[in-house]
């Protein structure tokens, strides 16, 4: 068969396949969840209510000031790598995907990219001397099952320094601060220029102190987020992401210094290559700017290696359709590399340009088209026909791995006037029931390499949510509802 063949096959079997899907309503759902992943002194308006203020007291081990930000999953950790990543892909698909969003829906996700902000702020404000990148010890935290607001293990606070280095966490976090600078850059230009001094001083930390964080904090931060593609991909994302903020070219002209040719299969919060490639890929389409052109050839790349069907496909997918990267927590990769495919299906259109991996044309409508069917398959175009996401459709996971979901409250009003204690609450992780209370929004893990999937929260690889699942698929949901929401929804 002719890969042409091959070609329209997979646009029929995607045409023929695919389920409608309220994207507007998983949309809202999405940016709701991080309001159930927030600590710190809660706003009045708080959707969900069983979440009370929790870590009010963060920092103060070491006299500073780190309340606030999120937990990254279903743990009462604050680790600030993965949760500058979060930040980063929220405020990238508000300024991709903004204008597509409702404006209560815009408002929201601005409110969640603000949430992580404010945090990133206070963690790097006491640059050059150090930046703060953990508040709690996890093996500490992982041996109780806790609602957040009951919490009594210690909450150490964690740095990175001059003398011990990360410059992947504060390469990130300058990714995150720049990026968020531009989304309030026209609603609020105060803080978006604070915003952006204060990522040019993280970046030149990391530039200046050169080493990984894994390094300097292994003892706390492995396993749970050790980085293992080194810290160059998060010099060239930091240098991206500044040079969008500020159209200084020198940053621009560090990021081509830079020199990295690596091809790359996975974009996460450890490995940032293919997002700063299709970042930094932009210009070069839109306005034909021919320096940027290494980014678009190395962009165009991971989409080859990604899409099915194209001859340099090296990412499987299950018998179901799902992008599968690896085991444990496996759809943060698809959430991921499904906004990238948007974003240059975007970019693409608008410069009215192809390209091909080999003799596989790759369109502007076969990126939608794939990035559509990964989506689909996370709301329940599965072979199980579950959503992977909570509150979404009539089958949802019920037992997801999170203390807060899984513990009920005392009182009626979100606050608890006792708690279980460290040990006490694992009778509910032992529980075979539902969760009392709904993180709606949450994406989990999702299933194994075979479609399979347990709704138990001892099983934490598959039904953990974590905050750099859902960030990314904001931009594309948001994409997906102004691109197909009216023709799905026509004949209803």
């Amino acid at each position: 068969m002719s890969m042409k063949i091959v070609f329209f096959t997979i646009l029929l079997s995607i045409a023929t396949t695919t389920a409608n899907h309220d994207y507007k309503d998983a949309l809202s759902k999405s940016i709701i969840f991080f309001e159930g992943q927030r600590s710190g002194k809660l706003p009045p308006r708080q959707s969900i209510t069983w979440r009370s203020d929790s870590g009010l007291s963060d920092g103060s081990s070491d006299n500073v000031d780190l309340t606030g930000g999120y937990y990254d999953a279903g743990d009462n950790v604050k680790f600030g790598f993965p949760m500058a990543f979060t930040t980063t892909m929220m405020a990238w698909s508000v300024l991709e995907f903004g204008r597509r969003m409702a404006d209560e829906q815009l408002e929201a996700a601005r409110e969640a990219v603000r949430w992580g902000s404010d945090y990133l702020l206070k963690a790097s404000a006491h640059l050059p001397n150090a930046l703060y990148v953990q508040v709690g010890d996890p093996k500490a935290d992982h041996k109780c099952w806790e609602r957040a607001e009951d919490m009594t293990t210690a909450r150490p606070v964690y740095k990175v320094t001059p003398s011990n280095p990360g410059s992947d966490v504060a390469a990130e976090t300058a990714a995150a601060l720049a990026a968020a600078s531009r989304v309030f850059r026209h609603v609020d230009p105060g803080y978006s220029l604070k915003l952006i001094e204060a990522a040019e001083k993280a970046f030149t930390f990391a530039d200046t102190y050169r080493g990984s964080y894994s390094d300097s904090l292994s003892s706390v931060v492995c396993p749970f987020y050790c980085s293992y593609s080194g810290y160059h991909d998060e010099l060239l994302w930091g240098a991206a992401w500044l040079f969008k903020a500020t159209h200084n070219s020198s940053y621009l002209d560090y990021a081509k210094s830079l020199g990295l040719d690596d091809d790359s299969d996975v974009f996460s919060w450890d490995n940032k290559l293919p997002g700063a490639r299709v970042l930094l890929s932009r210009d070069s389409h839109i306005n034909d700017e021919g320096e940027l052109s290494m980014f678009k050839e190395h962009a165009q790349r991971f989409m080859c290696n990604v899409l099915r069907g194209s001859p340099s496909q090296s990412v499987s997918y299950t018998p179901g359709g799902l992008m599968y990267k690896m085991d444990g927590s496996n759809l943060q990769y698809a959430t991921s590399s499904t906004f990238l495919m948007t974003t240059y299906a975007k970019y693409l259109k608008a410069a009215e340009e192809t390209f091909n991996c080999g003799d596989f044309v790759v369109s502007p409508s076969l990126l939608r088209e794939q990035a559509k069917k990964q989506v689909d398959y996370i709301l329940g175009d599965n072979p199980k026909e579950m959503s992977y996401m909570v509150g979404y459709g009539d089958l949802y996971p019920r037992r997801i791995h999170h203390r807060d979901s899984s513990i009920p409250i005392y009182s009626t009003d979100g606050t608890s006037s006792s708690s279980y204690g460290c040990d006490g609450g694992f009778q509910f992780f032992y529980s075979n029931g539902p969760n009392p209370n709904v993180l709606t929004g949450a994406v989990v893990g999702g299933p194994d390499k075979d479609d399979s999937f347990s709704d138990a929260r001892d099983n934490y690889g598959q039904s953990e949510p974590a905050t750099y699942i859902n960030a990314p698929l904001i931009g594309s949901l948001a994409y997906l509802a102004a691109s197909f929401e009216a023709a799905s929804f026509e004949s209803h």
